[in-house]
């Protein structure tokens, strides 16, 4: 699916989207997600992880190209409005900048009254962010020999367990 940025989208004052060099808190962001007619909210955390095929990570490099990314993270949540009309609360934070192992790099909320829509509008999202939002990573490696070396990634060149 490719989204079309023709007609900019506005976010809805419920929903919350950032693209950020601060720490990305999970209570925040759940928070964010909250709503008195929720009967579930969803929260995906990735992480920067120690190793990509089998080669040793030791930090990754996020970069963005911000005005697009809102735009893609505001479409999402149009999106998945129109695809779960209950959904109360989308939230989607990315994090730009050198980030360490175990650094939450992404978190996706969605509130909703019911589970299975809840999980399925957090999974659309993730999913449609890393294959449209302008968002690239360098993975750096650490060598046998302990020089570092890095490539850059576009996260929607990643597989799906990326």
């Amino acid at each position: 699916m490719t989204i079309t940025l023709t007609n900019p989208t506005k976010p809805r004052a419920e929903d919350s989207f950032a693209i950020t060099f601060a720490p990305l808190s999970l209570e925040e962001i759940y928070a964010k997600a909250e709503d008195p007619a929720n009967g579930a909210v969803v929260v995906m955390s990735g992480m920067v992880r120690n190793q990509t095929d089998g080669k040793p990570v030791v930090a990754l490099e996020y970069q963005a190209y911000e005005p697009m990314a809102l735009q893609v993270f505001y479409q999402i949540a149009a999106d998945i409005r129109s695809s779960w009309s209950d959904v109360k609360r989308v939230v989607i934070y990315h994090r730009i900048g050198r980030l360490q192992i175990g650094e939450i790099s992404v978190l996706v909320a969605v509130g909703c009254p019911h589970r299975r829509e809840a999980f399925v509008a957090c999974g659309y999202a993730i999913d449609t962010l890393k294959h449209n939002a302008p968002i690239w990573k360098k993975e750096w490696y650490s060598g046998q020999d302990g020089k570092l070396s890095s490539s850059w990634v576009s996260i929607a060149a990643c597989e799906q367990n990326c």
